[in-house]
């Protein structure tokens, strides 16, 4: 049953979610007058923009996630609960989880987003996403798994399905992605695996739009494709998935790719318990906002980070789907909800764009900050920057350092390390001509 709210000196606030948005408003109410709580599945927060490096073996797994409660150790206002959230009863103001039921004042939804299929259940099945850590770990055991079963074919013709990998998506995830896989076959194939030829190994980048990093500046699109071709990646423009049996990936043009090996990241969807109306959920599986932050029609209740529909006439599509939104969207709700408490006036959320940026292999990284766009070398020294100092944690900061310093010197450097292997499912058989 929920604590009995009279019970309590001060409101309680609860936060679903330890991602950007949801750790933000809890560092922000720090010392306040508020009871803050903390629902999270996971006992930690994981710094998702480096999820790829965990997925290509660059990074451990514990190098990007940080323990919640070691986080806000310090702050007697704040307590976390690992739960799993089922609904929401936004009328008796309760949360359900399946540890017990909480009472609050005001709830924070900040649960983030999953992969989105598109409703496609083949694909569903058998592409493998990104978006937890469980499923970079996942990515890393099945790409190393498929260069062991190709050392064991002696066939050469035999392992081009070992050997063929798809990323699917040409956003920052995509392109970061398969740049990384491609230095695996440029610098690391041939040492670990002698029995190999880099020649062998395909690495495509697959994206529906006639560009890829579409959200950045057209400098930053060029000059990454030129970089992704440096590296040996195919990249496929203008080009829709309509399918994936296991075996083969196909196109609407009628062309396919035989492969073991597709990695799904052409979109996300919204992901929120049960309890909101169907009405106000939008494009993406998001809830529906005003320009506060304010799920609609659920007094009490906001939605901030890729959950949020933050759609206003200035906005028709929303904000996108990067850190930096969730991240001002927790600071502001924290002092939304300080400034209802003590009924002073408030304004609407402004988002401040810092810029974007996404590296693409070793040394290489563009960047748009305004107006100002630069690549290359110094890009890539400003990426690293930026994202080190964003990791929680002296030890998590220290030991990526490291782990950077190691590869940018020796480019050999990584955790290719199959510590769990990952059983995917049977795949079905493949009647596809296969052109690639």
């Amino acid at each position: 049953m929920p604590s009995n709210s009279s019970n309590r000196k001060f409101p309680r606030v609860i936060i679903i979610g330890a991602g950007f948005g949801g750790i933000e408003v809890a560092k922000k109410l720090k010392n306040k007058e508020v009871e803050v709580l903390l629902l999270d599945r996971n006992n930690f927060h994981t710094f998702q923009p480096l999820m790829y490096q965990v997925a290509t073996g660059t990074l451990s797994a514990d190098s990007i996630s940080f323990p919640v409660r070691k986080m806000f150790k310090g702050q007697d206002n704040f307590h976390f609960r690992l739960a799993d959230v089922k609904s929401v009863d936004n009328e008796a103001k309760i949360v359900r989880t399946d540890v017990g039921d909480f009472d609050y004042d005001y709830l924070i939804v900040a649960t983030g987003a999953t992969t989105n299929f598109f409703g496609n259940q083949q694909i569903t099945k058998y592409a493998l996403p990104m978006k937890n850590i469980q499923e970079a770990l996942n990515i890393r055991s099945y790409v190393l798994q498929n260069l062991e079963e190709a050392v064991r074919i002696e066939n050469p013709a035999d392992r081009k399905a070992n050997l063929n990998f798809v990323i699917v998506g040409g956003g920052p995830t995509g392109v970061e992605l398969s740049g990384a896989i491609a230095e695996i076959k440029n610098n690391v194939l041939e040492k670990d695996y002698p029995e190999l030829k880099k020649s062998e190994m395909s690495v495509y980048l697959v994206e529906g739009l006639p560009k890829v990093l579409a959200n950045l500046s057209e400098k930053s699109s060029k000059d990454s494709e030129r970089y992704l071709k440096d590296l040996g990646v195919e990249v496929l423009l203008n080009v829709q998935v309509t399918g994936y049996d296991g075996n083969s990936i196909t196109f609407a043009d009628g062309r396919s790719i035989e492969t073991k090996t597709v990695i799904w990241g052409a979109g996300v969807a919204g992901q929120y318990p049960d309890g909101f109306k169907k009405e106000i959920i939008q494009r993406g599986n998001r809830i529906q906002t005003d320009d506060q932050c304010r799920v609609i029609d659920m007094p009490g209740v906001y939605a901030i980070g890729d959950v949020s529909a933050f759609i206003t006439d200035d906005l028709p599509r929303g904000l996108p789907g990067v850190a930096p939104v969730a991240q001002q969207q927790g600071a502001y709700v924290a002092k939304h909800i300080l400034q209802t408490i003590s009924n002073q006036p408030t304004e609407k959320f402004n988002y401040f764009d810092k810029g974007s940026m996404a590296t693409i292999g070793r040394n290489k990284a563009v960047v748009d900050m305004g107006k100002i766009h630069f690549n290359g070398f110094f890009g890539w020294m400003t990426w690293m920057f930026v994202h080190l100092m964003s990791i929680y944690g002296f030890r998590n900061k220290l030991i990526t350092f490291v782990n950077w310093s190691i590869k940018f010197f020796t480019k050999n450097s990584g955790v290719r390390l199959i510590f769990h292997k990952y059983d995917e499912p049977v795949p079905e058989k493949n009647q596809a001509e296969t052109v690639h």
